[in-house]
């Protein structure tokens, strides 16, 4: 049984304007210049998307002007984290009701829930929001390491439970996600949400990735996919070779966000460099590193 969601999804950027207001402007072009260049789905209200630092409002808003460029021609499944549980119901029903694909949720990220209480959280909102819906695995953010046994109750009780995706550099939580729980349940999506781990995943019988460099991208990301599934391996790792490079660009920035402004500014696309505080633009020497490795890549918009 084939998955729900595969293949390469963006954990969209949020857009601002130099007051920091939402520029939806910008929001349109990036939807627009994503599905274009190949992703199967968009993630907005995403952790990459400053998610944190958005009202409500703002959020649905988003995802709304996302869903009129692209809806219909990728997925769309936004994030509905937060660390009330009611309040990731109430966000999901909401957008449920504005057509979406799907949804995405981690755990809550300031009290740090295990146990019981954390299957309580998500299974409420597996029971309330009729949605397929990723967990999302984030603990360097949340303080929290989903166990893959938590993932795997839950998958056995509770069908619209379409994935998991983790940002974890752990090859065996991976392994254990295919073995466990997906040689279980078929269609359980596994989900890289690190760019340079999308081919081993793959080779481990995962599904794909929601990487943060698919903003920009995603045309990287699809012939590593591309290749693999077709079964050229020789041709999947030469362009994850390529994706590797691309990588680097976390190692000059200081956050997920501002890594992808940034390159998206020396690429000259109509998206402004601003991130909302405590996140601030990267400083001018990241940016000719971040340059100079777009160059020696050939990207282009």
């Amino acid at each position: 049984m084939k998955t729900k969601f595969y293949g390469v999804i963006s954990p969209f950027i949020t857009p601002f304007k130099e007051d920091y207001s939402i520029d939806l402007e910008a929001v349109r072009w990036l939807a627009r210049f994503q599905a274009e260049r190949g992703v199967h789905g968009i993630f907005p209200n995403s952790t990459t998307g400053e998610f944190v630092h958005l009202s409500r409002e703002e959020a649905i808003e988003i995802t709304r002007v996302v869903l009129e460029e692209v809806g219909g021609k990728v997925w769309i499944i936004p994030g509905i984290s937060a660390n009330y549980t009611e309040d990731s119901i109430a966000l999901g029903k909401t957008f449920r009701d504005m057509g979406v694909t799907g949804a995405v949720v981690t755990p809550p990220f300031f009290f740090k829930v295990s146990g019981e209480r954390l299957k309580k959280h998500f299974s409420a909102i597996l029971e309330k929001v009729d949605l397929p819906i990723i967990i999302y695995n984030i603990p360097s953010t949340t303080g929290i390491n989903i166990p893959v046994a938590l993932l795997y109750e839950l998958a056995k009780e509770y069908s619209n439970l379409a994935g998991a995706k983790a940002t974890v550099e752990s090859f065996t939580y991976f392994r254990q996600l295919v073995q466990l729980v997906k040689a279980d349940r078929r269609d359980f999506a596994v989900l890289t949400g690190l760019d340079d781990l999308l081919l081993p995943v793959l080779m481990m019988g995962g599904d794909g990735g929601i990487m943060a460099l698919a903003n920009v991208a995603p045309q990287i990301h699809r012939a590593v996919y591309d290749a693999y599934t077709s079964g050229d391996l020789n041709r999947a790792i030469q362009e994850w070779h390529r994706l590797l490079k691309l990588v680097q660009v976390y190692d000059y920035a200081t956050s997920f966000p501002t890594a992808v402004k940034t390159l998206l500014k020396v690429l000259n696309a109509p998206v402004k460099p601003y991130a909302r505080m405590p996140l601030t633009p990267e400083p001018k020497e990241t940016e000719e590193k971040i340059a100079k490795l777009a160059k020696d890549l050939g990207l282009t918009l």
